[in-house]
């Protein structure tokens, strides 16, 4: 199957009320370990890369290894999407390279500006067949290159979806409602909450029309701890308890984003072999099980938060 854009996920995922996993992708371990997970459980799946990703490792490089899982995961339906592109130039490059989705950031502008920057961008990629996501209200943490403090966060007023979404043409919406990116997402204490009255809000304004979730990494504390156990320094990282990502990809969250969770499993797992296997220096050896540490972090996503299992 080739690699197609995001409409009818989204439409199908809307309908049944669960959500598609969208995680990013850095290299060929992270891909083969989702893309592995996605087809053992027939669940469709977005994986997307950030500003931070194509610098790292070339936009060919991983372009050319996603169209390698869309072989060997024939049935399974896989998108390509650009995460957090801030600039119609970027968006428009990796449209043009062959991402099926594209989000354009531009929160970071007044109103006006962010629906005339969107607008250009939804129209330049409709014309080739790709979907676009747009945001309203601002997510603090940091993550790549995207880098808000508290003070400049903020939720994502309903009043404006509406009006927003019917200016720009976009296909999708990602909404601030108390997400955070980073491992650090609440202050030692906090307790993580989820503004379920503003997505209800907008699910009114909006109705069928997918929303978004970014910064929805649970990080979970098992790895954060064989991470500090193993010469790492991770404290009071804090993430979004899963049950509340449960009840928003039952209502109009079609797209819940994970990052910083396949970063922790990963990162745990090579920290713990190589304490473990002093004498190894094959990549191979330590890649292997980082790799399926990212395959079950994907399951565990899958089947136990998202609910697309078998929804392909």
């Amino acid at each position: 199957m080739p690699l197609i854009n995001t409409k009818t996920m989204f439409k199908k995922a809307y309908r049944e009320n669960y959500a598609i996993g969208a995680f990013n992708v850095n290299n060929m371990e992270i891909i083969q370990g989702i893309t592995e997970a996605s087809k053992e459980l027939n669940s469709p799946v977005i994986l997307q890369v950030s500003a931070g990703a194509i610098k790292y490792a070339n936009p060919t490089y991983l372009i050319k290894l996603v169209e390698a899982a869309t072989i060997e995961c024939a049935n399974i339906p896989i998108a390509l999407h650009l995460d957090h592109g801030d600039s119609f130039e970027l968006c428009k490059s990796c449209i043009d390279k062959g991402f099926t989705s594209v989000m354009i950031d531009a929160s970071y502008l007044d109103y006006e500006d962010n629906v005339a920057l969107t607008k250009k961008v939804a129209e330049y990629a409709h014309s080739k067949n790709v979907t676009v996501e747009a945001e309203l209200g601002r997510l603090s943490g940091i993550e790549d290159d995207v880098n808000i403090s508290e003070e400049d966060a903020s939720y994502t007023d309903p009043a404006q979806v509406e009006d927003f979404v019917t200016q720009t043409k976009v296909d999708s919406l990602a909404i601030a409602i108390g997400t955070s990116h980073g491992a650090y997402k609440f202050k030692r204490g906090q307790k993580p909450k989820l503004r379920f009255d503003i997505l209800k809000e907008v699910e009114k304004k909006l109705p069928e029309f997918p929303i978004v979730l970014h910064g929805a990494s649970s990080v979970i504390p098992e790895f954060v701890e064989i991470i500090n156990q193993h010469g790492g320094t991770i404290p009071d990282a804090v993430g979004i308890p899963e049950e509340m990502l449960k009840e928003a990809a039952k209502m109009a969250v079609c797209k819940i984003n994970f990052d910083s969770d396949l970063r922790l499993a990963m990162t745990a797992t090579l920290r713990k072999y190589l304490a473990e296997h002093p004498s190894h220096f094959d990549p191979r050896q330590y890649l292997a099980p980082a790799r399926e540490a990212i395959k079950n972090m994907v399951s565990h996503k899958i089947k136990m938060v998202i609910g697309c299992e078998n929804k392909a």
